[in-house]
């Protein structure tokens, strides 16, 4: 059975490419907002990666930190932690140097009802960032919220699609690309873009929200009826592989899963687990945020670990009562207002 052990465990696990990878890998690395959902299994991964193909690295972690648990956690991986604001000028620039960057802070969760702060976290911030680093590669997080709705027939958005981001929130993350892009065509600084639509596991992501409503007995909205999700051990070891596809100009890349899922088969599935039947309001519309991740498929292969793995994960997870992290995506959403 599934547990807090064995899952960082399985999120942090490198694959042989990744850990080939970190053998030629050179430099030190740097996690810009590791603090959240994703940085501390991606920063994991990267050090049992080094520690795997023998090499000796300063992998280092930088957060407010809001929450002093967060920060014992993740030195007690064996990443050195630095605690402060990025938006604060002087702390940026007292950071050390590093020739690996990824860059995962941001806001999305209750941007609406704090919309400089979104844009300062998501413009300003990178900006500032491509130009305090703008000797290391760059690898950023962006998000598939950047492009329009789509016909769920089409196998959704490509990099070569235009954005048409709806929403400030959608519009911020754009300009997050924009500032990326032009530090790295000033500065030549090699940067990949990662657009991702959704990363999942048992704690957090589209599965979560949906398994919440079903177990809760909640009606479970129709009118965004369709996604895309991937495994968030996949997800870590796309986005470390990414800086070997860094370049000028920056280098957009679509990281999800190879299915388009449908939100009432995923709730019918996780009323199956919990011997529920799911409870539905308004109807499927034909159009939704998807993301086509071909390009990623040829990079770096398809993703090892299925969804409906995850939903069984996530399915025992929860009827153990174990714990959440309590952050809706709010995927349904479709007016751009998070």
């Amino acid at each position: 059975m599934l547990d807090e052990s064995t899952l960082e465990i399985l999120l942090s696990q490198p694959d042989v490419p990744t850990v080939e990878m970190f053998k030629q890998l050179e430099g030190d690395i740097i996690f810009l907002g590791i603090g959240g959902k994703i940085g501390p299994s991606l920063a994991h991964m990267a050090k049992r990666a080094c520690e795997m193909a023998g090499v000796t690295k300063r992998i280092i972690g930088v957060s407010r930190f809001s929450d002093p648990n967060e920060q014992t956690n993740i030195e007690s991986l064996g990443i050195e932690t630095i605690k402060g604001d990025l938006l604060d000028e002087d702390f940026l620039n007292s950071l050390p140097e590093a020739k690996n960057v990824f860059f995962l802070a941001g806001m999305k969760f209750g941007s609406e009802t704090n919309l400089s702060l979104t844009w300062a976290m998501n413009t300003l911030l990178p900006g500032m960032v491509a130009k305090r680093f703008h000797n290391s590669k760059i690898v950023a997080y962006s998000t598939g919220c950047v492009y329009p709705m789509v016909s769920v027939a089409s196998g959704g958005s490509k990099e070569t699609d235009r954005p048409i981001a709806v929403g400030e929130y959608a519009q911020s993350c754009l300009g997050r690309e924009r500032m990326f892009e032009y530090g790295s065509s000033k500065n030549n600084t090699p940067t990949a873009l990662i657009r991702l639509n959704y990363a999942v596991e048992p704690r957090y992501g589209v599965l979560v929200d949906i398994a919440n409503k079903v177990k809760n007995n909640e009606p479970v909205d129709l009118e965004m009826g369709y996604f895309n999700a991937i495994w968030q051990g996949d997800a870590n070891t796309v986005v470390l592989r990414s800086l070997e596809q860094t370049s000028v100009p920056a280098n957009i890349i679509n990281i999800t899963g190879e299915e388009t899922l449908s939100v009432r088969a995923v709730a019918e599935e996780f009323g199956k687990h919990f011997g529920i039947r799911p409870q539905f309001m308004g109807v499927e519309s034909d159009t939704a945020l998807l993301n086509n991740a071909a390009k990623s498929f040829e990079l770096f292969g398809e993703p090892k670990i299925g969804i409906e793995k995850v939903i069984e994960w996530t399915a025992n997870w929860m009827k153990m009562e174990k714990k959440t992290l309590d952050k809706p995506t709010h995927f349904e959403v479709r007016d751009g207002k998070y």
